[in-house]
């Protein structure tokens, strides 16, 4: 799903966008004239596997998103969730696509490995 930049104004422009099981949903706002605040949540369930014994399991989420969107190069150190867009599309699946990347490159546990206090070891 692709939004022209332009499109977006002043006032807060919802969209929605699904892709595996999660779910974006939120608004877009013109904040300056090449900035749009992201506001959203990302909510579903992804198969991960677990760091420790390798099983796959659903993960659930349900994480609040602030981005700030641009259309220019921005080279600042105050705020470090930028997203830049030079095309002048702003891509929401790209947005989504990147955040369920974030969350399986995070460590996870199972439920059973969660229960194990077992310290881990092993030879090779």
């Amino acid at each position: 799903m692709k939004i022209r930049f332009e499109k977006v104004g002043q006032l807060a422009k919802p969209f929605h966008a699904g892709k595996g099981g999660v779910v974006l949903e939120g608004t877009l706002q013109k904040s300056e004239h090449h900035r749009v605040i992201l506001q959203g949540e990302t909510k579903g369930s992804i198969a991960v596997a677990c760091n420790r014994c390798g099983a796959s399991f659903n993960y659930e989420m349900s994480d609040p998103l602030r981005l700030t969107i641009s259309d220019r190069i921005i080279e600042s150190k105050d705020d470090l969730d930028i997203i830049e867009f030079l095309d002048g599309e702003i891509d929401i699946s790209f947005i989504l696509q990147s955040e369920i990347n974030t969350i399986k490159s995070e460590y996870h546990y199972c439920k059973k490995c969660q229960k194990n206090e077992e310290a881990f070891e092993m030879e090779f």
